[in-house]
């Protein structure tokens, strides 16, 4: 109810600086002990009868926050409270970045979606790993989307996403390679087959522990490029993250056609769901659906078609803080 009445004056504000600011916020709360259980019982009871195991991970619930709204991992402690089942930090990249120039992060509240251009904005790893050293463990499973700086060149990506995933190797309970991201110029051509064998080849060679290693998948992906890629991360690779933001812009006002940066949220749904339909088709591997998830019914059309887990991000900020819990509730067949 508090959202519903802050909304509107949130919504009002730029997106970024009230992202920068709530998130601020709640990085001060995570440090409180006891905070995230008093998250809990504030957005109420989660669905029960939920937890599964994927790629060797139990997980409570299905229902995960996706890569990007917790880039630096600053929030772990305090999430778990709001009933993720999960959570995906990052895109991490090896060294710190500021991201493209602001602004660069737009709500489309008609139409229910974010457009993003930020750019793979990141502490760095060595920050991301000092912060999770000195954090309380989560209490679900943590994922982290491993990124690329700006101006690495294709040649050097590999030793880089290596040197990354050593970094921050102990903290993480599965890692995602994010080579789909739109506003990294040279990014999208990594998931060409010879370029990502390298990367992923790379990382596994520094997988001592054996930790689930995925591959993000951008909706934008030509079919048979779809499948050659699935192809090649299914040798090496744990499981997929379907999908990252597009760069379509069908169903949009012609104001939005220009734009520079990704889309997410509700006009990427039809597409992220018939990705997850082919790429399940393609491999018994699992796989994590995301791309306008934001009820109970979104989520189970897109573990009926094929996902084993899901994630939201711009479901998560227009639904608020008890959207998570009502999206587990509702897949536990409850109101």
């Amino acid at each position: 109810m508090l959202y519903d009445i802050l909304k509107p004056w949130l919504f009002a504000l730029d997106a970024e600086r009230v992202h920068e600011e709530v998130s601020g916020l709640m990085a001060l709360a995570a440090c409180v002990p006891g905070a995230s259980g008093a998250l809990s019982l504030l957005t109420g009871p989660s669905g029960k009868g939920l937890e599964k195991t994927v790629f060797g991970i139990t997980f409570q619930n299905p229902v995960g926050l996706a890569a990007g709204f917790d880039k630096d991992g600053r929030l772990v402690p305090l999430l778990p409270g709001l009933g993720f089942g999960f959570l995906e930090i990052g895109s991490v990249t090896l060294e710190p970045q500021p991201g493209n120039p602001k602004p660069r992060l737009f709500r489309l509240v008609e139409q229910g979606a974010i457009l993003n251009r930020l750019g793979f904005n990141s502490a760095g790893a060595r920050a991301v790993a000092l912060r999770l050293s000195s954090s309380p463990r989560p209490s679900v499973p943590l994922g982290i989307n491993l990124g690329l700086n700006k101006g690495v060149p294709a040649e050097g990506a590999p030793k880089a996403y290596a040197q990354t995933f050593r970094l921050l190797a102990k903290y993480g309970n599965y890692f995602v390679i994010n080579v789909s991201s739109p506003n990294t110029p040279g990014l999208r051509d990594l998931q060409k087959a010879t370029e990502l064998a390298a990367i992923l080849n790379a990382v596994q060679d520094s997988n001592a522990g054996r930790k689930p290693i995925l591959v993000k998948l951008s909706p934008d992906l030509a079919d048979d490029d779809l499948s050659a890629c699935v192809d090649v991360a299914g040798k090496v690779a744990q499981g997929f993250v379907v999908s990252n933001t597009t760069m379509s812009r069908k169903g949009l006002p012609d104001r939005y056609i220009s734009e520079a940066g990704g889309l997410s949220g509700l006009p990427l749904k039809a597409r992220a769901t018939e990705l997850v339909r082919k790429v399940r088709s393609l491999t018994k591997l699992p796989i994590i659906g995301v791309g306008g998830i934001a009820t109970a019914a979104d989520a189970r059309e897109r573990l009926d078609a094929g996902a084993d887990l899901v994630q939201l991000y711009t479901g998560f900020v227009y639904g608020g803080p008890g959207s998570i819990k009502r999206i587990t509730r509702g897949l536990a067949g409850r109101r």
